[in-house]
């Protein structure tokens, strides 16, 4: 079983990351990680926290050689800004009293965060209540991707919307995540992503924030990922609690999701047909690759909607937690709109529980043992 843990404050030394489970000779290297941390940083309408930060990882453990060596594997992604945090976040002295935060944000982790773990100060909270975290997360995600590749499959992802402004061009063959990468906003339609810029200029110039809903899709699949016979072993419940992990998301669908509750029966299911060259296989994919929590050889695809970021330019009211007057809520740096990083990092989770399933169907402790295991299945799997 894959399983990881991440560490690490906004403006803290660094963020890091502690994976267990990958197997042993799978081949990984630097850039394999580095590029989706840089895929993460971009997209229209960012803050200036994105003109600071070039994240990159070091491998601290793990690896040998360009290849894994089943144990686990430690991620440092240093913060460049930590220089101009150092007085704030020391591990030791305490902060100046001038930096003390006492103006919870709505929509934010503030205010309860400070209630639960008994704080006086919001940015205990915040600082590890951040998106920044993400960017570990999109370091393991790399890693479990670079294990996916091993057996063909691939994660890729694409905006759908942001505002009003929407389209329902996802990513329909493999390879048209790296088209939307080429689009400001990450979005296949041009027309949509002209409109979602639009959109965010407006919204940035109001003081406001946008969210809008991503779409990621995993081809490749075999059968029978995840399983129906206990609650916590379906795929698709791993998959959505993991997408609902990321910070701002509200919501989750598999397939057409919410769009199959209108429908009759006759027009919500996909016929099964067989072929001797394809074996089973259907023609529509209502279902996004998954049924009974169990993956049915058809690309998977969830969606997730983010809500708009709660830090705005025009702060909300809230009250001071000290005088317990009302105050407008404290305005830290932040993006306008953030749903392109979220997409990348939708990627990462999925793919993590993607390569999670895997490894628990297949396992092995060696990348060897692990093909072997998965060439006999997908054999026998045509029936």
């Amino acid at each position: 079983m894959l399983r990881f843990l991440t560490g690490g404050e906004s403006h803290g030394l660094a963020l890091v990351a502690l994976i267990d489970g990958v197997p042993s000779n799978m081949p990984l290297v630097k850039a394999d990680i580095d590029k989706d941390l840089a895929r993460r940083q971009l997209g229209y309408g960012r803050g200036g926290r994105m003109a600071i930060e070039r994240d990159a990882v070091d491998i601290a453990s793990g690896v040998r050689g360009g290849r894994t060596l089943g144990s686990p594997i430690s991620l440092i992604i240093t913060n460049k800004d930590w220089p101009n945090w150092t007085e704030i976040m020391d591990v030791e002295t305490a902060p100046p009293a001038d930096a003390i935060l006492t103006k919870p944000r709505p929509g934010h982790a503030d205010l309860s965060g400070l209630i639960k773990y008994g704080f006086g100060d919001v940015r205990d909270v915040l600082e590890r209540a951040s998106a920044r975290e993400t960017a570990a997360r999109v370091a393991v995600g790399a890693v479990a991707k670079r294990l996916l590749a091993e057996f063909n499959v691939t994660v890729e992802s694409a905006v759908l919307s942001i505002g009003a402004a929407s389209t329902d061009k996802g990513v329909a063959v493999p390879g048209q995540g790296l088209d939307a990468d080429k689009s400001p906003v990450r979005c296949l339609d041009e027309d949509a992503a002209s409109g979602m810029q639009a959109a965010i200029d407006e919204a940035g110039a109001a003081g406001e924030t946008l969210g809008g809903v991503f779409e990621v899709a995993a081809f490749g699949m075999p059968v029978g990922l995840g399983s129906y016979t206990q609650w916590d072993k379906r795929l698709d419940a791993a998959l959505a609690r993991a997408l609902m992990s990321i910070p701002a998301i509200k919501g989750v669908e598999v397939g057409d999701g919410f769009r199959l509750a209108e429908r009759l029966g006759s027009a919500a299911h996909d016929e099964i047909s067989y072929s001797p060259d394809k074996g089973f296989f259907r023609s529509t994919n209502r279902a996004g690759g998954l049924e009974a929590g169990m993956t049915n050889g058809g690309t998977l695809r969830v969606s997730a909607a983010m809500k708009p970021i709660p830090t705005l330019g025009k702060p909300l009211m809230t009250v001071d937690v000290v005088t317990k007057a009302p105050a407008e809520a404290i305005s830290e740096r932040s993006d306008v709109c953030a749903v392109p990083a979220a997409s990348v990092v939708g990627e990462a989770v999925v793919a993590i529980e993607l390569a999670n399933a895997l490894l628990a169907k297949f396992g092995g402790d060696n990348l060897d043992e692990t093909k072997r295991a998965f060439d006999a299945y997908q054999k026998d799997s045509r029936l």
